[in-house]
């Protein structure tokens, strides 16, 4: 049998679920941002699901004012947003530390980050506390195709990564399964 038994953790490697993302909130005085690949849709209803916990800034900030955007970055953006993931936004302000321009949103008060593919404005309908997982809905998306090759970068989980590559359309084959507009 050409199997091999791997280490546990090193399953992540198969399973890594999302895009990096960068998550931006606005506590009622200072935007912040953070980095994370553990997001997922839920649902074709713009429901998602993103994993992060109480050791997050971030993650108090959106339990206490049920919003955030999620940014999805540019290409060129990759190193920028490991080192924002790489630093609390309790000791220094992200946006002004990494020459962040934030956007006004129409949804919510968290920001947009200017060169991103696209920013998705969300509300928080709920958490699973024991997971530490906090469900959103989508209430706008907004994207700027000159930043938006298409091309979204994964992380690995163990510090590398992975540009999408060739896009193969199989579309035909889900129409049942897929709702109008898709």
């Amino acid at each position: 049998m050409p199997y091999r038994e791997i280490k546990l953790p090193k399953a992540l490697l198969f399973l890594e679920p999302g895009p990096v993302t960068l998550i931006s909130t606005f506590d009622g005085h200072k935007n912040n941002v953070m980095t994370i690949s553990w997001t997922m849709p839920i649902d074709f209803d713009g429901r998602l699901v993103l994993c992060t916990g109480p050791w997050n800034l971030s993650f108090k900030t959106m339990l206490k004012t049920k919003e955030c955007v999620i940014c999805i970055p540019a290409e060129d953006m990759l190193e920028k947003a490991v080192r924002i993931g790489d630093i609390s936004g309790t000791v220094c302000d992200k946006f002004a530390h990494f020459g962040l321009k934030a956007l006004p949103a129409k949804t919510v008060k968290a920001p947009l980050i200017a060169g991103c593919q696209a920013c998705l404005e969300c509300r928080v309908e709920g958490t699973v506390p024991r997971y530490n997982l906090v469900v959103l809905k989508v209430q706008r998306v907004v994207a700027d195709k000159s930043k938006a090759s298409g091309r979204l970068w994964h992380a690995r989980g163990d510090g590398t990564f992975t540009l999408d590559g060739k896009e193969i359309n199989l579309s035909r084959l889900m129409k049942d399964k897929l709702p109008p507009g898709l």
